[in-house]
């Protein structure tokens, strides 16, 4: 075997500060990020310090970018195996797995500092208790182990509104676990509706999602029965909030509702990305209502 088939790509400056960038996830950092904001705004009953946002996102960044890039280098296999991850860093070959590991890590400590210093111990805490769930618990232990991997496992990404509302009052309030619980019930149908595009990638990787286990036609009624949930429970929020967020919540719900339910009534995997993409959009517009009506009113 030639030296050139050993032997890993080389890679200039540019690809690897791409690669340690993709890693981070950003994507999904920018997610957690939009829930975290609006719990701020809600805890303060308006504007937060502009400090006070700055130095939660930035840290919370830091935690949610660490997480990314140890789950990137536990998962390196199976991303290897997946046609829709295989242009990833670690499988393209951009950065060593140990690197990512490190970088992961060191990302982690560096998280839990920067908030302990700039904000308190119970944002620390929870954003890198987050980050230490996100990896052991869903992505070591139940992803391979059960259809059920992204149910329990979502709860790490129901934890930025907690994040939020505890670095405005140091403690952590019931809407703030109102917010997380929203999160905790869109998690399964927002990844369900992906895993049902891609099944056969999991299936390839041996990867016991839902669809994989279930299939198409149990994922769909799962998504259903999730989303009847999550919409009701996104009106526990009126509670704390006012009419703008009330009519946001009835017509990005009423929305949610109508794509999963021509999800459910359809062959094949027609209209999953498209309850996916639109499961982003209402997330983010859900939470910007949030604190829309708080500003409005304060």
């Amino acid at each position: 075997m030639s030296s050139a088939t050993t032997l890993a790509p080389a890679h200039g400056i540019r690809e690897t500060i791409a690669g340690y960038y993709t890693l981070t996830k950003p994507g999904i950092v920018l997610e957690l990020l939009v829930t975290t904001v609006p719990a701020m705004v809600l805890a303060a009953g308006g504007v937060p310090s502009l400090w006070l946002v700055f130095v939660t996102l930035f840290g919370g960044s830091l935690a949610a970018g660490g997480a990314g890039a140890v789950n990137s280098y536990v998962d390196r296999e199976r991303d290897g195996v997946m046609q829709r991850t295989q242009d990833r860093p670690l499988p393209r070959g951009d950065v060593a797995p140990r690197q990512a590991l490190v970088f992961g890590l060191v990302l982690g400590v560096i998280a839990f500092a920067w908030l302990v210093a700039t904000v308190n111990l119970l944002t620390a805490g929870l954003a890198v208790g987050a980050m230490a769930f996100y990896v052991v618990v869903y992505t070591i232990w139940l992803k391979p182990a059960t259809p059920q991997n992204i149910v329990i496992g979502g709860a790490a990404g129901a934890v930025p509104p907690l994040c939020g509302w505890a670095a405005v009052t140091g403690d952590i309030g019931t809407p703030a676990l109102v917010m997380a619980l929203i999160i905790f019930l869109w998690t399964p149908p927002h990844f369900w509706a992906l895993a049902l595009r891609y099944s056969d990638d999991y299936a390839r990787a041996r990867v016991p999602m839902l669809p994989v286990v279930k299939g198409e036609r149990e994922t769909k009624r799962q998504i259903l029965l999730y989303s009847l949930v999550l919409v009701a429970s996104t009106f526990l929020l009126t509670l704390y909030t006012g009419a703008i967020y009330a009519l946001a919540a009835l017509a990005l719900g009423g929305g949610f509702l109508w794509l999963t339910w021509r999800l459910y009534r359809s062959e094949g995997r027609a209209g999953a990305m498209r309850l996916f993409g639109y499961s982003i959009t209402y997330l983010t517009l859900l939470f910007t209502a949030v604190a829309v009506d708080v500003l409005v009113q304060s």
